[in-house]
């Protein structure tokens, strides 16, 4: 593959960088719902650098780890619902941190002798 500033490479390109032919990019097109590369005004396929590596991990999964097809679209489906759930949990620490960080503020507030905060 050419180096870092290239956008978009063709199906010819991405082929051979993993040494499959072109008609197994195409079916893993049909296979994985998520792998879906733009395809440019002449009708052929280019591949962004996301579409490369979301491929590599499909054919990793596949070719090393020895998963099946269906079993490689479960995993890669799960895992993005890991993802989500993983987001969420992330967004409620921050609501949590906040509240502590304001629970804080509070707290350092100088207060005079009947408990009311001093200016």
């Amino acid at each position: 593959m050419e180096g870092p500033g290239k956008l978009y490479y063709g199906i010819k390109e991405v082929a051979e960088k993993f040494g499959i032919n072109a008609s197994k990019l195409r079916y893993y097109e049909k296979e994985f719902p998520t792998l879906q590369p733009k395809k440019n005004r002449a009708g052929d396929r280019v591949y962004t650098q996301a579409d490369i590596d979301q491929l590599t991990e499909i054919l990793d999964l596949i070719d090393r780890q020895k998963y099946t097809l269906p079993g490689a679209r479960e995993f890669l489906k799960q895992r993005e619902a890991r993802r989500q759930e993983a987001a969420r949990y992330v967004g409620k620490l921050q609501k949590i941190k906040s509240f502590l960080e304001q629970m804080r503020a509070d707290l350092d507030k100088p207060q005079d002798d009947s408990g009311e905060e001093s200016e």
